[in-house]
């Protein structure tokens, strides 16, 4: 599975400086500098290096200032990484390569030393928002069949949890969850029932959702 490469790749850009997170705007890693504005860095993971996940490198580079892609190595090292014209194009394209060994160590194949070209500000701002509002580090990256704990997922799951114990007025939520509003009356999941005027009660799906993500789970990861 891809998600056995996640944590190996996230401990490689940790110790790099970069606050990093799985699964955020649909790219396998983001990792973001402390600095102002921060930088903004993205790997893509696969089993095997290919020509598919060169492709959603050059993908990411609108929206990211380094790009890294990243694959097992392969046990008699005939994979793409022993390719001198995959790691030249790599080069050429700016962008890194990594491979992950049975052990789960790190080497850098290919350095991530041309700066990408910045062509979409705005999905760019989007990927930033989600990971910086994102509580801790919930989605695995490489994950293709679970849904993604986006940072909406989680707000709206908070708000489920204050409502376990009894229906509560808007007014009360918003002052732990500014958004409590919008997301009560939007109900994107079907978790949340209208009772009065401003008040808010959980069906059976918020019931569930919360026995699937407990929320004790969640806030350790934060």
């Amino acid at each position: 599975m891809e998600t056995s490469l996640y944590l190996p790749v996230k401990g490689f850009l940790e110790k790099a400086g970069y606050l990093v997170k799985g699964e955020v705007g649909g790219c396998d890693l983001v990792g973001l500098s402390d600095e102002d504005p921060p930088v903004v860095v993205i790997c893509e993971l696969k089993l095997s290096f290919n020509l598919e996940l060169i492709l959603q490198a050059i993908d990411r580079a609108t929206i990211s200032d380094e790009v890294w892609i990243a694959a097992r190595m392969s046990v008699k090292g005939k994979g793409r990484e022993s390719d001198k014209r995959y790691r030249d194009l790599c080069r050429r394209l700016g962008i890194g390569m990594l491979g992950i060994s049975d052990t789960g160590e790190v080497s850098v194949i290919v350095g991530s030393v041309s700066p990408m070209p910045r062509n979409n500000p705005k999905r760019r701002s989007r990927l930033m928002r989600e990971h910086q509002k994102r509580r801790g580090d919930p989605a695995l990256g490489g994950s293709t069949r679970a849904p993604v704990m986006t940072a909406y997922r989680q707000q709206a799951l908070a708000c489920a949890a204050a409502l376990e114990a009894g229906p509560l007025r808007v007014r009360d939520l918003r002052m732990g969850m500014p958004e409590a509003g919008k997301i009560l009356l939007s109900n994107v999941y079907g978790w949340f029932e209208r009772l009065d005027r401003g008040v808010y009660g959980l069906t059976d799906a918020g019931r569930e959702a919360l026995r699937r993500w407990p929320q004790e789970h969640m806030q350790a990861a934060e």
